[in-house]
């Protein structure tokens, strides 16, 4: 039951499966949003103060005990079940890991513990948002790399092979004309705001009586 990271054939040290790393940050991530968005538009802080205590167990659970069960990477195994494995490092996960369990200990004691708001809460919440954002949309994990500042050389097989020093592929340059393009994206975006921003301020209106009319 007790043990971080599994042994897998042909791995020296144990790994974990990043897909279903990134399976469970996106589900975590999308509840985090969601409770958000009740705080914002409704007030209600119901839904966010479930949240923190669930991230909290969860968290509690890969850290202290086995990734193995965590309810949102058993979820997320379910998910990915007919993936390929993309095997990582366990021992960078694990020091990832204990940064959100302290970033969700934090809010559970402000909001949980002494059912208060402020800007503790707020911006552990949105440090949270931003680690699991980048590790569901880039697949990249900030709390490894930060572990990687503090073991040179000592990292292995870390999400994407950052850990490993290579040159780039073909395919992963970004060339002059790719700069150009997003250029002119900006550019047109920014026009785009000066001239159609009054228009796009106006409430849709129903499409039969626009017809209609």
């Amino acid at each position: 039951m007790k043990q971080f990271g599994e042994t897998v054939q042909g791995y020296t040290i144990p790994v974990l499966n990043e897909r279903e790393i990134r399976g469970a940050a996106g589900i975590l991530f999308l509840f985090m949003i969601i409770s958000f968005m009740m705080i914002m538009f409704k007030a209600d802080f119901l839904l966010i103060k479930y949240f923190i205590t669930v991230f909290m167990l969860d968290m509690a659970i890969r850290v202290f005990m086995n990734p193995k069960y965590s309810p949102s990477l058993i979820i997320a195994r379910f998910m990915v079940r007919n993936q390929t494995p993309q095997y990582v490092g366990a021992a960078q996960k694990r020091f990832a890991w204990m940064i959100g369990l302290t970033l969700s200990t934090a809010m559970f004691i402000h909001m949980i513990v002494f059912n208060a708001y402020g800007p503790v809460n707020g911006i552990s919440c949105l440090i949270c948002m931003i680690l699991m954002f980048f590790e569901v949309a880039f697949g990249i994990c900030i709390g490894c790399k930060v572990y990687a500042w503090f073991n040179k050389g000592k990292v292995l097989h870390c999400p994407g092979e950052v850990c490993e020093m290579k040159d780039r592929q073909e395919i992963q340059r970004i060339s002059g004309r790719q700069v150009m393009v997003l250029l002119c994206f900006c550019v047109l975006l920014a026009v785009m705001v000066y001239f159609f921003n009054d228009y796009f301020l106006k409430s849709p209106q129903d499409l039969m009586k626009v017809l209609a009319n």
